[in-house]
């Protein structure tokens, strides 16, 4: 059994290794972090579908948190100035307002610092995804 929760993120895109960069040395969070193309993703509960769709927060319980609300999870563990943040993404308005963020973020990361051809969210798995949640 987990005793950490775990942080999966999309090892092949560049804008999400970039950032998941930044939250290990500037955060700090409590957590593993592993990128989803190596994580046992059974174990954790998780599709490779959703694991490539958006960024996850897995409880060592095993609840799942994805996209903007797996960030306010990492902000919350994190501590210090982080955590009042991460508090705030998970109270309404903030939270709808940020999963809208995430997910104008995650369609266009190709485009972001880092990002690259290969980080695009093929269109077809979005829509799927999105009709999933």
């Amino acid at each position: 059994m987990r005793t950490r929760p775990v942080l999966v993120f999309d090892g092949d895109c560049g804008f999400c290794t970039t950032s998941v960069t930044f939250i290990e040395r500037r955060l700090r969070p409590c957590c593993e972090i592993v990128p989803w193309q190596f994580a046992d993703l059974a174990a954790l509960g998780v599709t490779p579908e959703r694991a490539g769709h958006e960024v996850l927060w897995v409880t060592p319980a095993g609840t799942v948190y994805g996209g903007a609300q797996a960030v306010a999870k990492v902000l919350l563990s994190a501590g210090g100035g982080w955590a009042p943040l991460g508090a705030l993404l998970t109270l309404p308005p903030l939270r709808w307002a940020a999963h809208g963020l995430y997910r104008v973020v995650a369609r266009n990361r190709h485009r972001m610092p880092g990002g690259t051809a290969a980080c695009a969210v093929p269109a077809r798995r979005e829509q799927h995804a999105t009709r999933a949640m």
